[in-house]
């Protein structure tokens, strides 16, 4: 029986709430950047919560896909920030966040290209080097097919999964958006990901977007629940992987109870157990 496992989050909106209801949180999530110029003792207090539930370093402004050098800055915090806190693991979005020395306070999706694959890969080994450890890599919602791609998502997700030797964090929220919001299957786009590197799971919620004279967008803001066909694709995730899972629920505002965000917790888990029992019975 595979030992997955699903948590949340943590925000400081949250914090008391969570501490309240720890017992029904197998694991935590922790955005690296609210951390990484924190004061010492700050930190030695996040790493005395990672005592009492597994802890996940989740970093937001690196930039590794990008054909640009990493940040070395960046990578030092990082790297001093895992030696005290001592997490899990850690993990990074497959995007950029500055071009040309100007920051774009946002990740975007760079073009899908031969170029992008290398630069990325190049930024991974600068990565492993300073930190001590590859990052989980997390697939990203964009509103704008990138310009210029001469490769679909999948296939780049999986070149620079395959040449890195990094695992994947599968944002499901962000294939799904990605899927509807240019007209592909989000089964086939979720088969033709690197499910067999998937190692930790996102799920969030969004709204649609409705532009005057543009198609409407799914817009992944994680300030609502996690939509239906997201857990569809957790359970259909669950059937194919081949290893434990570690599923973290996000929310960044709009903070409903906590027993509200428990209840999805549970609906994760049951997703998980429905996913794991279809392949048991394949395999009967």
């Amino acid at each position: 029986m595979m030992a997955d496992r699903v948590g949340l989050g943590w925000r400081g909106e949250l914090a008391a709430s969570i501490l309240e209801r720890l017992v029904a949180i197998d694991v935590l999530e922790v955005i690296a950047e609210d951390w990484t110029r924190a004061p010492r003792e700050e930190q030695r207090a996040l790493a005395a919560l990672g005592r009492e539930r597994p802890l996940l370093l989740h970093g937001v402004a690196m930039g590794l896909a990008s054909c640009h050098r990493v940040d070395p800055r960046r990578l030092d915090d990082m790297a001093r920030l895992v030696e005290v806190v001592r997490p899990e693991l850690w993990s990074e979005h497959l995007a950029f966040v500055r071009a040309g020395g100007v920051e774009i306070g946002h990740l975007a999706a760079p073009p899908r290209t031969a170029a992008s694959v290398d630069g990325t890969l190049e930024n991974l080994r600068r990565a492993a080097r300073v930190v001590g450890a590859l990052p989980l890599l997390e697939n990203i919602a964009t509103l704008v097919d990138p310009p210029a791609s001469t490769l679909d998502e999948p296939a780049w997700t999986r070149a620079i999964v395959a040449g890195s030797g990094s695992p994947m964090l599968l944002d499901l929220h962000n294939l799904y958006a990605n899927a509807v919001n240019f007209g592909h299957d989000p089964m086939a786009m979720l088969r033709a990901m690197p499910l067999e590197s998937v190692r930790l799971v996102h799920l969030s919620g969004g709204r649609w977007l409705t532009p005057h004279g543009v198609a409407p967008r799914l817009l992944d803001d994680h300030l609502n629940d996690v939509p239906d066909p997201v857990y569809g694709l957790l359970a259909a995730l669950a059937a194919r992987a081949q290893g434990e899972l570690t599923v973290i629920l996000e929310r960044d505002g709009n903070y409903p109870a906590i027993g509200h965000l428990v209840a999805q917790l549970d609906r994760a888990r049951r997703a998980l157990a429905e996913g794991r029992a279809r392949a048991l019975g394949r395999a009967a």
